[in-house]
């Protein structure tokens, strides 16, 4: 019996260092799979609490024997919108009170450049025609221009809110650039647009934006760029309406033909427009008056050729005179030998 009790003792504590081994391991791979997490979290979030809480929330899943991977990831998640909800009114953060407009953050620079193959003009023009862009942009709802005023709305959709920005444009110049500065409860975009000629049928489009977002989904998508992705899309969006619609039927896209100067409408639509037929009529007489000179050039040319021929055919005509009077004078010549010879003999048989 007492050799029975020391092996069952012996295989009890055997066993108990085994559990002990195993539970080390466990515990150690839990950390290194906190650890690791924690250092992703630490890349995409501003300063260490996003990481701390991470930390902390997967040391507790591990301890309440759940997923240390998951645990830390609702802690990264949860950090996140807690910093973001810091600067939303009436939050009870520190970024303002009941009636403080947030403050934006941190704006997220975005620099895209396209080529379509139409003329500058069409290119500008279809850009300014706002209220088409919902009809081939995906995210975009409603677009609005005011009758020659710098104010455009647009409504549009992040993830399942919806969001409304007012822009107005404090430069503008048709077939060069557009540069404007946006508000919104949400955030806002500002931006400049220019356009280039590269050839007659192509322009290239060069598109720079800066996004400030406010509002909790906004910052939680500007942590992976979202909007960046989206801005992108949508300009393809643009090109490809361009490529497909746009320039089968470029005259009739009218576009925004005005000019805009700090703010202010120096030259309206309507102007724009009569300055522009003004310009093309200009350019229509240039051209024509250009043929005209041509042709002008080509008849002078050939009435010189045509007074040189004459010249020329002339001259051969005196010459012609002239070698028909030396033919004359020497058939004169030989009428005047013969008839001496006949005289001499007539005078020699007579002798």
């Amino acid at each position: 019996m007492a050799a029975s009790a020391t092996d069952s003792g012996g295989l009890k504590g055997a066993l108990q260092d085994a559990l002990n081994a195993l539970g080390d391991r466990a515990m150690q791979k839990i950390q290194d799979q906190v650890s690791g997490l924690t250092d992703r979290l630490t890349d995409i979030a501003d300063g260490g609490g996003a990481a701390k809480k991470a930390a902390a929330k997967g040391a507790e899943e591990a301890a309440q024997g759940g997923s240390p991977v998951k645990g830390a990831l609702k802690g990264g998640v949860s950090a996140v919108a807690d910093k973001a909800k810091e600067a939303l009114p009436g939050s009870g953060g520190s970024g303002g009170g009941k009636n403080q407009v947030p403050a934006a953050t941190k704006a997220m620079n975005f620099v895209e450049s396209i080529d379509v193959g139409v003329p500058v003009r069409v290119a500008y023009n279809q850009w300014t025609q706002y209220e088409d862009w919902p009809g081939f942009m995906k995210k975009l709802e409603h677009a609005e221009q005011e009758k020659d005023q710098p104010k455009v709305t647009m409504k549009g959709q992040v993830f399942w809110s919806h969001r409304t920005w007012d822009s107005t444009i404090i430069d503008q110049i048709p077939d060069e650039r557009i540069i404007w500065r946006s508000t919104g409860q949400k955030g806002h975009v500002d931006g400049c647009v220019t356009f280039h000629e590269i050839g007659p049928r192509l322009t290239r489009i060069l598109i720079t934006l800066e996004y400030y977002p406010q509002g909790l989904f906004e910052r939680t998508g500007n942590l992976w760029r979202a909007q960046g992705r989206r801005a992108r899309l949508e300009i393809k969006h643009f090109r490809r309406h361009v490529m497909m619609n746009t320039i089968l039927n470029p005259d009739e896209v009218e576009g925004w033909r005005g000019e805009i100067e700090n703010e202010e409408v120096i030259r309206t639509h309507e102007e724009g427009l009569e300055d522009d037929r003004r310009a093309d009529a200009e350019q229509e007489d240039d051209q024509d008056a250009g043929s005209d000179d041509g042709v002008q050039d080509e008849d002078d040319g050939q009435q010189d050729e045509d007074e040189e021929q004459q010249d020329e055919d002339e001259e051969q005509q005196d010459e012609d005179e002239e070698q028909q009077d030396e033919d004359e004078e020497q058939q004169d010549e030989d009428e005047d030998g013969e008839q001496d010879e006949e005289e001499d003999a007539t005078e020699s048989g007579r002798r």
